[in-house]
């Protein structure tokens, strides 16, 4: 699977608030959680991010509580990937729960810069600076948690699973 798009730079210790505030949990529509994707981390995101774009991030994305509508939120408004130093545990799970593909990269995360067209090769673990012409290896996403992204998400995966 290769992903293509714009990068989005976001810092450290993005929790899920600034992903989906609070104030919009009175929903579980992908739909409406899109239109408020990372609006407290940057209020005009949504007007600016195109299907396809990649949020790059520093350590411990997805910080704080557990809702999945952070990661929901994150895929309903078009962004295919999520690269950072480091991710909160339970975004990470919720992540590939919902089909959300992320990976971790220290130097990706510190070398991509806001603007940048990036490429990202999930199955071979290569993500490709187009702009800065540079390469950076990551632990490629293994095969079961790439199954679950091919089907959409857990959920999707058992229907599947269960038809057989």
């Amino acid at each position: 699977m290769i992903l293509k798009g714009r990068a989005w730079k976001f810092g450290s210790d993005i929790d899920t608030d600034a992903i989906i505030p609070a104030r919009y949990l009175n929903t579980s529509d992908p739909a409406e959680l899109a239109k408020h994707c990372m609006e407290d981390a940057d209020k005009d995101f949504i007007k600016k991010v195109k299907k396809g774009d990649i949020i790059v991030a520093d350590k411990n994305f997805g910080c704080g509580s557990s809702r999945e509508h952070a990661p929901i939120s994150i895929k309903a408004c078009g962004v295919s990937c999520v690269i950072a130093k480091s991710f909160a545990r339970i975004f990470y799970r919720n992540a590939f729960n919902i089909g959300l593909p992320i990976l971790e990269s220290p130097e990706a995360s510190e070398k991509i810069s806001q603007g940048d067209e990036i490429e990202v090769d999930v199955v071979k673990g290569i993500i490709r600076n187009i702009t800065k012409k540079e390469e950076y290896m990551v632990s490629p996403i293994p095969p079961f948690m790439q199954e679950l992204i091919n089907a959409g998400g857990l959920m999707e995966w058992v229907k599947k699973r269960a038809k057989v």
